[in-house]
């Protein structure tokens, strides 16, 4: 599966470790595929919940015969999963199946995710020899939208958003061999002015309890230690189910089974965070002490316009109750600069509101505006220059804080769930239950997939450096 980023530069959020992941698990259950099988190609471009859609797509295509090659040339269906969430993705998206055009004599081209939510049909118009577009929410279809294509449609489309198909996961590929995703929540009832989720994703709805933790339990007896579970509000769970569990009950139910170690979630809406989660974090182990809480802006009035339904105070409150804890908890949060009409007295209390949270990384973003969105019609909007200059200086603020935290812990050590290997320089990597990423020396040679403990030798702004404490 290849991936770009589009943020990693403007991130000082977890980047990648320098070490080399394990080859993924094969599908269980799936045959050998036999040499002359068809074959595909996958790229995906955006966050978590596009990289567990791709393990998604490619268990449903490994199920049907298709074999994962590494190039597009090499494959006969060649497929871009695509977010939106970024100002020009869909000439971004056009310039890279533009990239493809000399290969799809005899090929099936499609367009997955929300940048084919968002275009529909319109993607054929500027690129005829795609041949397939389909959203998210129709991923269990592609079986059936694959015949229609081979069988000579060259239009076929998956764009529903009324379904709750796309929780079906058994077939899904698990592109880690040791931590593994799994979707509570799809879609958005929240209207941020910002933001195309409700649009390219769909309404919110749940999953049922008992379907997440029959898959849980699977993964566990799979080998599979650490879930982390998903949603772009994953917090405002509310299942369906006559058991009625609320995402507390979750957490704890999947904390519960004894082959899972660790549990994570993201990301957290700052509405629905409350003092249960905290408590549960403090009082469970196997609930990671981490938490995603995205602030968007340390602005009480540009909250307001970005219609996000809390107040700056009403943000620090819950920050507040994290920090309380008799554990302590990671907090990491995303924040937007040159929203429309945003003063520098606002984005100076974007800065203050860092130092107010310490965070322990931020993802920052310039506004972007967004097809179908309120705020694409706002006035007052911030020159490109002074957005690029306001995220230049957030970005080295957030920078002195991470660097003065991490220093912090040289010297403390922490259990890392291993999960990379550099065996040219001998070190490995993995990340902690607080989400840093901590590479390591150690004299061992058979570390992947345990949880080890690591001595913190040094730091930098982005991670930690250690020695593995035999």
């Amino acid at each position: 599966m290849a991936k770009t980023f589009d943020i990693a530069l403007e991130s000082l959020g977890p980047q990648p470790t320098a070490v080399e992941k394990p080859a993924p698990l094969p599908l269980r259950g799936a045959s050998e595929a036999p040499a002359d099988a068809k074959s595909f190609y996958i790229e995906t471009f955006g966050c978590q919940m596009n990289d567990h859609d791709t393990e998604k797509v490619e268990g449903l295509l490994l199920a049907r015969g298709y074999q994962h090659v590494s190039t597009p040339a090499q494959a006969s269906l060649v497929l871009y999963n695509t977010c939106s969430i970024r100002e020009k993705a869909a000439q971004k998206v056009f310039s890279r199946i533009g990239d493809w055009k000399t290969l799809a004599d005899g090929k099936i081209v499609g367009v997955l995710g929300c940048v084919a939510q968002q275009e529909g049909e319109g993607i054929f118009e500027r690129a005829p020899w795609v041949s397939l577009v389909c959203g998210s929410a129709s991923y269990t279809k592609l079986p059936d939208l694959l015949d229609q294509v081979e069988a000579g449609n060259h239009r076929v489309t998956g764009l529903s958003l009324d379904t709750d198909e796309t929780f079906e996961t058994e077939l899904t590929r698990r592109d880690n061999r040791y931590r593994a995703y799994i979707t509570i929540i799809e879609g958005c009832d929240y209207s941020c002015a910002y933001c195309v989720v409700p649009k390219t994703r769909g309404p919110e709805r749940s999953r049922r309890s008992d379907a997440v933790l029959d898959e849980a339990r699977r993964l566990a007896d799979s080998g599979f230690t650490e879930i982390q579970l998903l949603g772009q509000t994953v917090n405002s769970y509310r299942d369906p189910s006559p058991r009625g569990m609320n995402f507390v009950e979750l957490l704890r139910a999947i904390a519960a089974d004894p082959g899972i170690q660790r549990v994570r979630f993201t990301t957290s809406h700052p509405n629905d965070f409350h003092q249960g989660i905290v408590d549960a974090i403090d009082e469970i182990p196997a609930l990671c002490d981490h938490v995603h809480l995205p602030v968007q802006s340390g602005s009480t009035r540009i909250l307001k316009a970005m219609r996000r339904t809390y107040t700056r105070d009403e943000y620090l409150e819950k920050v507040a109750s994290i920090r309380a804890a008799r554990r302590p908890i990671s907090i990491t949060s995303d924040i937007i600069v040159g929203f429309p009409g945003e003063t520098e007295e606002d984005f100076q209390d974007t800065l203050s509101l860092l130092t107010a949270s310490q965070y322990d990384g931020v993802y920052s973003f310039k506004y972007s505006p967004r097809p179908n969105t309120p705020a694409l019609s706002m006035d007052d909007a911030i020159p490109e220059d002074e957005k690029s200059r306001r995220l230049a200086a957030l970005m080295e603020h957030q920078r002195q804080i991470q660097m003065a935290r991490n220093e912090a812990l040289v010297g403390s050590s922490f259990e890392v769930h291993v999960d990379g290997h550099n065996p040219q320089k001998k070190v490995w990597g993995g990340r902690t239950s607080c989400n840093r990423l901590l590479n390591f020396t150690s004299p061992l040679d058979t570390l992947l997939g345990k949880y080890v403990s690591v001595r913190v030798t040094r730091a930098g702004p982005n991670g930690l450096f250690g020695e593995h404490a035999v």
